[in-house]
Parts: C-alpha cells; sequence; structure tokens
C-alpha cells in the first residue's frame, strides 16, 4: 500500500522521489525505485528492523560512551530515532540533503522534534563533515540514491576528511553494499584514510558490508573483553550484539587474543 508519493520536480533541486510503503506490518521508505532505504515496524516503531542498521550501532563494542555522534544520510531516521531513545547521555547531529526525506521521516517514521539532544540538519554531509574537524566520538555514514553511493560521500577526499572529524579515539561506521562494483575501491579509500585500522561487519542476509575505521588510540580489541561488553549490550538494548561479534571475528584478520588492528 503506498501512503505517500512525492514526484521529481514537486520541490527544489533535482533529488530521487521520495516514496512511503507499507505490507505486513511495516512502513517502508523508496528513493526512486522499489529499492527499501528505510524500514519502521509499527508495533516497535523506535526500533532497528533493518539488521544493517542494527550492525552500524555494533560501534558500541568499541566506544562504550560517545557523547557526540553525527549521522550522514537520515532516511527514515531509524538510527536518529534509535540513538536519541537508547543513548541519553548523547548528542545527535543528522545530516540530509534531501528535505522531502526529512519530511518523510517526520510526517510517517515518527522522527522526533529536535531538542537539545537531536538535531536533523538540512545540508551537504559531506561539507559538514569537511567543516568540523575533531568534533565527533562517532560518524555514521550512510548514504545512498535510489541506485548506489552517494559519490561525494565515498571519495579519498571524504573518507580523510572523515578521519579529521573524529577525536581521538573515534570510530567512524560506513554502510557499504558488498554487491556494488565499486566495493573494493571504496573499502580500499577507507582503509587509506584510517591507516589500516578498520573491521568490516558483513550483514548476514542482505549484501551490506558495515566498514568500522578507527583513529588512534586504538580501542581494546581483546576476544574476552569484548564478549563481555557484547552479552551486557544485548541486555541493554536488545540487539544480537554477540552474534556480530562472532561475524566479525570470521571475516577479519584475529591473533590468539583478539582483532588485528
Amino acid at each position: 500500500m503506498r501512503l505517500f508519493s512525492r514526484q521529481r520536480g514537486q520541490s527544489q533541486g533535482s533529488f530521487d522521489p521520495v516514496e512511503v510503503s507499507e505490507k505486513g506490518g511495516i512502513r517502508f521508505m523508496h528513493l526512486g525505485g522499489t529499492a527499501v532505504q528505510s524500514a519502521m515496524r509499527m508495533r516497535d516503531p523506535f526500533g532497528l528492523e533493518l539488521e544493517y542498521t542494527r550492525a552500524m550501532m555494533a560501534f558500541l563494542l568499541f566506544h562504550r560512551t560517545p557523547r557526540e555522534v553525527a549521522l550522514i544520510g537520515l532516511g527514515g531516521g531509524s538510527l536518529a530515532k534509535f540513538i536519541h531513545r537508547q543513548l541519553p547521555e548523547c548528542r545527535l547531529a543528522a545530516v540530509e540533503l534531501n528535505p522531502e526525506v526529512i519530511a518523510a521521516a517526520r510526517a510517517y517514521f515518527l522522527l522526533p522534534a529536535d531538542d537539545e539532544r537531536l538535531a536533523v540538519i538540512e545540508g551537504d554531509g559531506a561539507a559538514f563533515v569537511r567543516e568540523q574537524p575533531e568534533s565527533r566520538d562517532v560518524l555514521l555514514v550512510d548514504a545512498y540514491d535510489a541506485k548506489r553511493i552517494v559519490e561525494a560521500l565515498a571519495s579519498e577526499e571524504f573518507y580523510q576528511s572523515c578521519y579529521a572529524h573524529l577525536r581521538p579515539g573515534g570510530v567512524a561506521v560506513f554502510n557499504l553494499w558488498g554487491s556494488e562494483d565499486r566495493f573494493g575501491l571504496y573499502f580500499h579509500r577507507i582503509g587509506l584514510a584510517f591507516g589500516g585500522h578498520t573491521l568490516i561487519l558483513p550483514a548476514e542476509k542482505k549484501s551490506n558490508i558495515i566498514v568500522f575505521g578507527f583513529k588512534p588510540p586504538l580501542p581494546e580489541v581483546g576476544f574476552q573483553p569484548l564478549a563481555e561488553q557484547a552479552r551486557q549490550l544485548e541486555g541493554r538494548l536488545g540487539l544480537e550484539f554477540p552474534g556480530f561479534l562472532d561475524r566479525m571475528r570470521a571475516f577479519n584478520t584475529v591473533n590468539d587474543r583478539g582483532f588485528s588492528l
């Protein structure tokens, strides 16, 4: 069932049209096609319906108490809502270029109004990151159009700006599509920008691959403390952190005690 559709030309700019649909108790956002950009289960509107969004929250394994977080690419606001509700000590700035996406997130996906801990900014994510060095503990990047990653948010310069945007000990989290033909190039660029201090977490059911980039000083990466942290986070947030940790062990370089960063 289609609930909302804004066609190109009805608002300023040349953005992909925004469409909202609903099926089986789940509401979806689409941009210029059938691909799902965001999903919200109506019985649990502040949960994280899509697995890759839950996987992006695995940054908490490595940075337990972030105070300042930035999100580039709003979508339906799933990550913004979850962080706003579940991390009360954290302030979040969410940057989205398309004003219709912001409007749809607020009208159809229960994105709350701005307050002292949430600021939704209509603007250029690349410029936002570039112009605010060493200002965030965590940076989340999840910005796609109808077909692929937004190119301005996948350049060498952008990834270097992401590294500079973080405070010492910060973590950047990138959602990439493993099926995209330029995945290898984007992953290489992230590795260069972060000096090889990266880990990957592939989604179990789709082609999303979450890449974590770390700015020294590097976090605790021993398996035993990470496993304990994963159990605590699962109990507190209801997300499958132990499973994420197991999958990360399977897809990254490890030694006898932990990850090799």
